[in-house]
């Protein structure tokens, strides 16, 4: 990632922060909608799951100018996630719906140049969290 990408991705997620619980709630609505077969690997009450979603988010995001910082978590919170079911083809399905939702919440402020940036932090730590999580092969496809 760029300086620039990074300062948009943080611009942009500051824009989204005041919003946090209605963001994670569209984010979730949409997961489920497009994946209904991952809601199984959530509880029933998603209250702290949503807080959780915004609060990682937020380290992620303002940990993106020093990204070594923030990868032993990322590695941790990839690992849990393999005990919670996931899988490598869950990935882009999240980050889709985290992109809509971006989307949704920014309105005119999403911008393509806003978009590259997310699409490219995404992309960054999902590779990082899929690598760690299940070896580097499954991170390349």
């Amino acid at each position: 990632m760029t300086p620039s990408q990074i300062k948009l991705v943080q611009d942009s997620f500051a824009k989204v922060a005041p919003i946090s619980d209605q963001a994670a709630i569209i984010f979730y609505d949409r997961l489920f909608e497009v994946a209904p077969q991952v809601r199984a690997m959530f509880p029933d009450d998603l209250t702290e799951q949503r807080k959780k979603l915004m609060t990682t988010l937020a380290v992620v995001v303002n940990g993106l100018t020093n990204l070594e910082a923030v990868l032993p978590a990322a590695s941790a919170l990839a690992k849990r996630h393999v005990e919670y079911g996931a899988e490598p083809e869950h990935y882009p399905v999240v980050g889709g719906a985290l992109l809509w939702t971006l989307e949704k919440g920014l309105g005119d402020a999403w911008t393509p140049e806003v978009a590259a940036a997310w699409i490219a932090a995404y992309g960054t730590l999902s590779g990082y969290m899929i690598s760690e999580a299940y070896g580097s092969a499954q991170a390349a496809v």
